[in-house]
């Protein structure tokens, strides 16, 4: 159950106050729902633990885990086009006529009222967590987007929901940028991989794999102007990552160390397993982000303080 990426949240009072059971009552008021006959999308919560479990939260190691299930319709907009067509050729063949706009839109209102009970349903799923220890709300998701959607319905269901995206004192970008500039400047915890992206202020973008990133045609990107945005590295030989300019890690994977220390955690039942790959995961990416904080000069209090 790991995580593959990770939005950090913080809240804004502090400590979190918040329990489990206050958690799993306040999300019993916008349980998961099938899409209608009409609906084209449905969101709700759902028991973290799947079929092992009822409650919509699970709490372990000071750690306060939910999910999200997201169901969408299917139904691309060429097949609407291509319905929307027919009916106007049809017409416009049958009573030798031109259908105009407003009809049109007709047209398609009633071609949509046909289709969407009759389209597939895909359905997704997206977890989070809240660390009661450090305040933080980490949601599993690359993409930023998906990330403010989940907080936006979290907060909607909640009411209030005092959370902001983690700042730091130092921009990621040029510390980041300092670490391939001079090899001895990334800290000695952080293994540079093989890949980064690499972009200027006139929106060049270069996306480096598989490359030496100490080589010299990295550097003339550099001294070209270009900062790093996003950089993969390994920490501590516990984690590999990718992190963003914006903190976002992605494509986040547990090392062997790790791997060894889940392998060894004796777990006879599914939600056993579950508890134990929680525990050392909040604990690992506890370690991590704190980590992350120190060598981007610390959280940026005061723009916390202009948020609250």
């Amino acid at each position: 159950m790991w995580f593959k990426n990770l939005h950090i949240f913080r809240f804004l009072e502090q400590p979190v106050t918040i329990t489990a059971d206050a958690l799993h009552e306040e999300l019993t008021k916008a349980v998961f729902q099938p899409c209608g006959k009409m609906d084209m999308d449905s969101m709700g919560w759902v028991p973290p633990l799947g079929r092992e479990g009822e409650s919509l939260v699970h709490t372990t190691n000071n750690g306060i885990i939910f999910t999200a299930r997201t169901d969408t319709k299917i139904l691309p907009a060429s097949v609407v086009r291509e319905f929307v067509h027919e009916k106007i050729e049809e017409i416009e063949t049958q009573q030798m006529r031109k259908v105009r706009k407003r009809e049109k839109d007709e047209i398609r209102e009633e071609v949509l009222f046909e289709l969407v009970p009759r389209a597939f349903t895909r359905s997704t799923y997206m977890s989070a967590y809240i660390d009661i220890t450090h305040g933080w709300l980490l949601v599993d998701t690359s993409s930023r987007k998906k990330a403010e959607e989940f907080v936006s319905f979290l907060r909607q269901t909640m009411g209030s929901l005092p959370v902001v995206p983690i700042k730091v004192q130092q921009a990621p970008a040029n510390v980041m940028t300092q670490w391939l500039v001079k090899e001895n400047e990334c800290p000695a915890d952080f293994e540079l991989a093989d890949a980064c992206v690499l972009a200027d202020q006139e929106g060049a973008v270069v996306n480096c794999k598989r490359q030496d990133l100490l080589a010299e045609e990295i550097h003339g990107h550099l001294e070209a102007g270009k900062v790093v945005t996003r950089l993969a590295f390994e920490w501590n030989e516990r984690l590999a990552l990718v992190l963003d300019d914006e903190l976002v890690i992605r494509r986040l994977q547990a090392l062997d160390l790790i791997q060894a220390q889940i392998n060894d955690a004796s777990a006879e039942t599914p939600v056993q397993r579950f508890d134990a790959d929680f525990t050392v995961m909040t604990l690992e990416l506890a370690a991590l982000i704190k980590r992350l904080f120190e060598v981007f000069g610390g959280e940026d209090e005061a723009a916390y303080a202009k948020m609250h």
